[in-house]
């Protein structure tokens, strides 16, 4: 009996453990999500907004509230492949790529190239999108919005990234992701997880 109940505690804690990293099966919660509501959800645990129209990023916990500058998309809102624009609603933070590497470190396909560069600080918009320092690659949650078909952000490739174009942080000017200053992302990175919440609003 005694090895019975000891196997089942050690099931449930390890179901605990892991269940708390995984993202929601259920997205129907976040249809139609609004910021009250989001943020009724997550009140208990880290998450991030992103506020578009202020272009900052906001990470807040129980205990703490932090807000950076961003660039989102110079092309606009929108949701549609291939339209590089940056979609709004309830997303998680899927995949955490870029741990330990350098400051300026240029990633492309989310691999690092092997090359370093200085952040751009003049106001000048280069050819490329570089992406640089930390990627936190993001997947929608709702359903016809920004999860699935033509409107999946994940498949579209949107981020929260680096960028050598520092210059340009606080107006809108990326390709669809949401850019930072490099030294911020590397912070926002270091206080986030896989499974972390990100309302785009």
């Amino acid at each position: 009996m005694f090895l019975i109940i000891k196997s089942t505690s050690y099931f449930l804690l390890v179901l605990f453990i892991f269940g708390c990293s995984l993202v929601p099966l259920n997205f129907s919660n976040y249809e139609n999500i609004d910021l009250q509501k989001f943020s009724e959800l997550n009140k208990n645990k880290t998450h991030i907004l992103i506020n578009l129209s202020n272009q900052e990023l906001i990470i807040q916990s129980p205990y703490s509230k932090k807000t950076f500058p961003i660039s989102s998309s110079s092309y606009g809102i929108g949701s549609l492949r291939n339209s590089f624009k940056t979609p709004l609603g309830a997303h998680v933070i899927s995949e955490k790529i870029g741990q330990g590497a350098k400051l300026g470190s240029v990633f492309k396909a989310r691999k690092f190239t092997g090359n370093v560069i200085k952040p751009i600080i003049e106001k000048i918009d280069i050819k490329d999108d570089v992406i640089t320092s930390r990627i936190l690659w993001l997947d929608g949650l709702e359903l016809g919005k920004n999860r699935g078909g033509n409107v999946d952000s994940k498949s579209r490739y949107i981020y929260i990234h680096g960028t050598a174009e520092e210059g340009l942080i606080g107006k809108p000017a990326s390709l669809g992701c949401i850019r930072m200053k490099n030294k911020d992302v590397i912070k926002l990175f270091n206080r986030v997880r896989e499974g972390t919440q990100v309302l785009i609003y």
